[in-house]
């Protein structure tokens, strides 16, 4: 990470490690103060290079510069058959890196390629966030920066591919099945360890977009966050707070930082606590189809969570009870405590870590469901009737996870069918007035 920020220092300036050896204490702490605040500046600094000196300093952080050519090569000339969808980047491309473009320099592999919208919400500020925090910082639950490419007006990112898309199509737009609760521990797990990484950096980083569409899965369901577009620097020193302006999506930002401007790293942990109560409830953070208070979820949701009798009203009916009662409850009381009003109350990200770890090995704990067992094909001639049968078996099983769902709701109002959570699923398709922008699609590149 430092070596990044060098490119972008300077060599006239003198770095800690050469003021510690020469100099007394005093002296060493004043020059880890002034590296402190050049690293702060780093990513100011780079706003100000030219295109080639941009190149050169990112040369050192491994990350690869393609191409306009070698992207539409990779992507088959931007072939809609490769198209995965559109977020608020832009659309974004399957791909494949053959050994025969980077001889040696690149092992073969799928690849996800982003292209910035001209006309959309993002731009060049938001790209090279995007290539300067995944450039300088690598962890197994942070998706995987491969290259850029940047020729003339065109902006271009090169990810690694991810398999599964993310969790927000996983939850609210998958109606062929649902994800299960060990499955919903592991990237709840997965995606706290990616945030505790960011706010623990030498140079810590407010995630600043958390939100389940922002969330990647690999083949393994290994969750990755992508889209640093709206990452910050966090606060140093006796600094408490950063000030910005408010940015990120609504029903995910923490309200104070909505209300003042103050970034922290505990508006990252208020975040986490809203896709922490998606999953568990299986609805979106703001869903204007339903009634009254349940249009915010964690309005509707939050008191019921520290109440274990309750708890039942806020869990996904399409988990037909499949999951531990007792790791259920722990993972309500922690997005409780991370959804506080009160910033300072909040657990640290490292405190989520350590609270949601063990839950996974609570997984042996959840209830057996029915046993499911699939004929495979024995002839031609019976292709047509297994595939009728699977149709059929695919319909019986969303209509038990509609039905479960409206018993748990139903209080003798029949528009109560049309809230609930597989209904809301069907209605997504062609609901324009859903939480997440019609560009956030399956974004499977980050």
């Amino acid at each position: 990470m430092l070596l990044l920020f060098r490119c972008f220092v300077g060599s006239s300036e003198p770095s800690a490690a050469a003021a510690r050896s020469s100099g007394s204490g005093s002296e060493s702490g004043g020059s880890e103060k002034k590296a402190v605040r050049r690293m702060r500046s780093a990513t100011a600094r780079l706003r100000s290079l030219s295109l080639d000196d941009l190149s050169r300093a990112l040369a050192s952080s491994g990350l690869h510069a393609f191409t306009q050519a070698e992207l539409s090569a990779a992507t088959r000339g931007l072939s809609s058959s490769n198209f995965i969808g559109e977020g608020g980047f832009g659309p974004v491309y399957k791909g494949f890196l053959d050994e025969r473009l980077r001889p040696g320099e690149i092992e073969p592999q799928h690849v996800a390629v982003k292209y910035l919208d001209a006309d959309g919400p993002q731009g060049h500020r938001e790209w090279l966030a995007e290539v300067v925090y995944l450039g300088m910082l690598k962890h197994p639950h942070l998706v995987k920066l491969i290259g850029y490419g940047c020729q003339d007006e065109q902006r271009m990112l090169v990810y690694e591919y991810m398999a599964r898309g993310s969790l927000e199509h996983h939850l609210f737009k998958n109606l062929l099945s649902t994800l299960p609760w060990c499955t919903r521990l592991k990237i709840a797990v997965g995606a706290a360890k990616g945030l505790a990484f960011l706010h623990e950096a030498d140079t810590p980083v407010i995630y600043r977009d958390f939100k389940a569409s922002n969330i990647l899965l690999d083949s393994d369901y290994t969750a990755k966050l992508s889209d640093f577009g709206l990452a910050k620097e966090g606060p140093q020193g006796d600094d408490t707070h950063v000030t910005t302006r408010v940015m990120g999506t609504h029903g995910y930002a923490a309200p104070e930082y909505i209300l003042t401007g103050h970034l922290t790293a505990k508006s990252d942990v208020y975040s986490f606590g809203v896709v922490l109560l998606e999953l568990l409830s299986g609805r979106r953070s703001v869903d204007k189809r339903r009634r009254g208070r349940e249009q915010h979820l964690v309005d509707w949701a939050r008191p019921y969570l520290r109440h274990t009798e309750r708890l039942h009203r806020v869990m996904d009916p399409c988990l037909d009870g499949q999951y531990s009662a007792k790791a259920a409850h722990k993972a309500a009381m922690l997005a409780y405590n991370c959804l506080h009003s009160v910033p300072k109350s909040r657990p640290t990200m490292r405190d989520v870590v350590d609270a949601l770890q063990p839950l996974l090995a609570m997984c042996s704990d959840v209830p057996a469901g029915p046993f499911v067992y699939t004929v495979p094909p024995e002839s031609e001639d019976n292709g047509k009737a297994d595939d009728d049968e699977a149709v059929a078996a695919a319909a019986a099983a969303r209509k038990k996870c509609l039905a479960s769902a409206v018993h748990s709701h139903a209080e003798g109002d029949h528009r109560t069918f049309a809230n609930q959570r597989c209904a809301s699923s069907v209605a997504g398709h062609r609901s324009s007035s859903a939480s997440s922008s019609p560009k956030e699609s399956r974004d499977r590149g980050a």
